[in-house]
């Protein structure tokens, strides 16, 4: 497995400068300093200085321990029938193309993956800030990685596909089987009509199920292929510097996790601090209370 970025509390990098002057840094020199500011800050060195971050953590190693066989079972069983059903999507979506429909075709794609940049970030942003472990079901199923994560962030580099992706494929089943359903029972007019539609779909499938393998490739420093490091040199996907900035404690940034293209705008508006005042206002609730009671160090 590859080495990973280990901090949960980190600073973001900045640009560097020549005596002369300010000088726009080079892609290969900030791929450089990212490099040593993984070194610097890998999990072997920051555990051999302490417990209080990583794996060696006491909280870190009770969540992990949570994760169960029958959880396991759940995300196997729902990525294979999300593969199934989007295979069975995309030969319906290719068998009903029509290149004069281009332009809408484009246009669905693009709204897709806004639509799952936008997903990502509200559960990402729930399951970071409301709830805690305890809870029935989406405790244990969905809020322990969350929390397991920022006190531990390499533990996702760990993980392999199934228990990286599983919940993004499973929670995905439901509308491609819906979609797979209309193109079996709809006439072709029918479905000429909703074609558009349909595509939006499958590329907000295409994005969710993936977002978090992106999200653990923007914890991975070394041994990526070029192709996915372009990928995120260019921010198709979510780049690794972008994501530093959600690991400064009180995590509280950058939600959005698929592409990262939402969070400009967002974090302009204040979007996600009116969203808390509005609920602590009306429930009482603390934002982030139970990911800071886990967070505390030995």
């Amino acid at each position: 497995m590859a080495p990973c970025d280990a901090v949960s509390k980190t600073t973001v990098e900045n640009g560097s400068s020549s005596s002369n002057g300010s000088v726009k840094q080079s892609s290969q020199q900030q791929k450089n300093n990212e490099v040593k500011s993984a070194q610097s800050l890998s999990p072997v060195k920051s555990e051999e200085k302490s417990k209080k971050w990583g794996s060696g953590n006491k909280n870190a190693k009770q969540l992990a321990g949570m994760y169960s066989k029958e959880k396991r079972a759940q995300e196997t069983i729902g990525l294979v029938l999300c593969v199934a059903l989007m295979v069975a999507d995309l030969y319906f979506l290719v068998k009903y193309f029509d290149s004069s429909n281009a332009i809408f075709i484009l246009l669905s794609a693009i709204a897709g993956i806004c639509s799952a940049d936008m997903v990502s970030g509200l559960v990402h942003w729930a399951a970071d800030t409301w709830g805690t472990v305890e809870f029935p079901v989406l405790g244990p199923g969905l809020l322990r990685p969350f929390r397991e994560h920022h006190i531990d962030p390499t533990s996702i580099c760990r993980h392999d596909f199934i228990e990286t992706n599983g919940d993004c494929f499973s929670a995905c089943t439901p509308f491609l089987a819906y979609s797979v359903y209309k193109f079996y029972t709809y006439n072709p007019e029918q479905i000429a009509q909703t074609y558009n539609l349909e595509m939006y779909v499958f590329f907000l499938a295409c994005f969710v199920t993936m977002t978090n393998e992106f999200h653990k490739w923007s914890h991975t420093y070394f041994g990526l292929p070029k192709w996915i490091t372009l990928l995120q040199d260019y921010h198709l996907i979510l780049p690794r510097i972008h994501h530093r900035q959600h690991h400064v404690s009180p995590h509280e940034v950058n939600y959005c996790i698929t592409t990262g293209w939402l969070n400009p705008p967002l974090e302009a508006i204040d979007f996600w601090r009116k969203f808390e005042r509005l609920i602590t206002a009306t429930t009482g609730a603390i934002p982030r209370s139970d990911d800071m009671k886990w967070s505390k160090t030995e």
